[in-house]
């Protein structure tokens, strides 16, 4: 079998979809023996979370050490929101892509318009919520934010969730379940598409037809 180059996807969702919880099942339901997915860590301007790593969650860094990484042209995307820069270091996803992992960047729809213009052949996956009503529980349970910011929290969304026709794929999170089943799915199918089989099998394929 000969080495083939991973597969970039772009999953992108408002905030309260389940879209963390959902990647994070994906990663950690795969079998030892498939081609590993991996996420893409970004950089970021915001604060730490309770239970975040750094370097597993995010690169934390200040805003200045982000803006020298802007001069230096070491972002493939970035996007400011609710007032923190977020970015993609374009080094380190593509050696992840040439060691064949399928590589995950959780982005906005901002920053998945900036990488489709450099990276053409990218997957994109949009995670929805089942209705308005069941986001804005969710984001309420969370129990983090004041009501005031959750209506911020609900218009972004809704601007957000406007931009769905620009994705590949469309994932309702109503049952977790399914969803997460439905993202499975994406990925095993694209491991099957031809360019990657012929990567993959290309010694098979000329023994085949030999």
């Amino acid at each position: 079998m000969n080495h083939s180059t991973g597969t970039l996807y772009i999953v992108s969702a408002p905030s309260g979809a389940g879209k963390t919880s959902l990647v994070k099942a994906l990663l950690d339901a795969q079998p030892d023996t498939q081609r590993s997915i991996r996420l893409s860590v970004s950089h970021t301007t915001r604060a730490m979370r309770p239970g975040e790593e750094n370097g597993v969650n995010y690169h934390f860094v200040d805003r200045a050490e982000f803006v020298r990484m802007i001069e230096h042209g070491d972002f493939l995307e970035q996007a400011e929101v609710f007032g923190n820069l977020y970015g993609t270091s374009q080094s380190a996803l593509q050696q992840t892509l040439d060691q064949g992992h399928d590589l995950i960047l959780e982005i906005d729809w901002q920053g998945a318009q900036q990488v489709r213009k450099l990276m053409p052949d990218a997957r994109s996956i949009f995670i929805l919520p089942p209705t308005q009503q069941a986001l804005r529980q969710r984001l309420t349970n969370r129990g983090q934010d004041s009501d005031e910011i959750i209506d911020g929290r609900m218009r972004e969304a809704v601007s957000e969730m406007s931009h769905f026709d620009e994705y590949d794929y469309l994932v309702i999170n109503d049952d977790f379940a399914t969803a997460l089943d439905d993202l499975k799915a994406i990925f095993r199918a694209n491991t099957l598409l031809k360019a990657s089989q012929q990567g993959r099998y290309s010694e098979l394929l000329g023994q085949l037809l030999a």
